[in-house]
């Protein structure tokens, strides 16, 4: 169940920012949808990673590490910033430092927590 939610969370992301525009989604819904997407991202890896984790450590985790890489962005060398120019590297690191993209994160991270804790309720009651 969380691999499926991680691949789904991650093909959303992926199509929002493919297509957001030519569907002529405002910036900010392609924009900051994609921060948010890419929060809970991290937050089903990490639950992937650590099955037998509590969701509010894990929460609390994906916020760190996000926090981690969007902080990471304002740390330039000629090679990080090359990888951060190709496809890959704008969708994985990104590319400009904004405080912005901590709080989409955020409310991606407690989406995904949120979505988790129902699951997990789901699944204990049946």
């Amino acid at each position: 169940m969380l691999l499926l939610a991680l691949f789904l969370t991650i093909a959303c992301g992926l199509a929002l920012r493919r297509f957001g525009y030519a569907a002529d989604l405002p910036f900010t819904v392609v924009k900051y949808g994609g921060s948010i997407l890419w929060g809970a991202m991290v937050y089903w890896l990490l639950a992937t990673l650590f099955v037998t984790g509590r969701p509010f450590k894990i929460a609390f985790g994906a916020l760190i590490l996000a926090t981690a890489v969007e902080f990471f962005r304002l740390w330039h060398a000629p090679a990080l910033d090359a990888f951060r120019l190709t496809t890959a590297g704008a969708l994985l690191l990104g590319r400009v430092f904004s405080l912005w993209n901590i709080v989409s994160y955020a409310i991606g991270i407690a989406a995904a927590l949120a979505l988790d804790r129902i699951l997990l309720a789901v699944r204990r009651a049946n």
